[in-house]
């Protein structure tokens, strides 16, 4: 029988790599909407002078 830690690499590496890129898409997908609204509020402010 193998040894934990000879296992581990296989287990632990692609759950790192799927948990790293949720987060990245998500922080990724907020500073655009953050960008976006941020654009918005401006072309409001642009229109009203």
């Amino acid at each position: 029988m193998e040894h934990w830690s000879d296992v581990f690499p296989l287990i632990f590496l692609p759950f790192k790599l799927i948990v790293l890129g949720i987060g990245m898409f998500f922080a990724i997908r907020w500073h655009v909407e953050r960008d976006n609204e941020e654009r918005a509020k401006r072309r409001r402010q642009h229109e009203m002078r």
